[in-house]
């Protein structure tokens, strides 16, 4: 399904970030929504709990923007504008 595969590819993404951060997991995403992208926000919020399970996104606090901009560039597309990690004491 295509939404499946955007949401995989957006908690991909997370994982390298939090990869790269030497966080122990991603405790908050914030998520702009285009008014063409085909997800509601309960819609986006099913598919991130179900790719999400099992990997350091699991759990993650979600806060979700919805465009109402359909001529808006970015119509189509789901972004991430925001990420917020746990990181191990000492390391940021």
């Amino acid at each position: 399904m295509h939404e499946s595969g955007i949401v995989r590819n957006l908690v991909h993404r997370l994982e390298i970030a939090a990869q790269e951060k030497r966080a122990l997991r991603v405790s908050g995403v914030d998520v702009w929504l285009g008014a063409l992208s085909q997800f509601s926000p309960e819609h986006f919020r099913e598919h991130f709990t179900d790719e999400a399970r099992g990997t350091l996104a699991e759990g993650a606090a979600l806060r979700i923007e919805v465009s109402q901009e359909v001529r808006h560039p970015d119509a189509q597309d789901v972004m991430i504008t925001g990420i917020e990690f746990d990181v191990p004491d000492g390391e940021g």
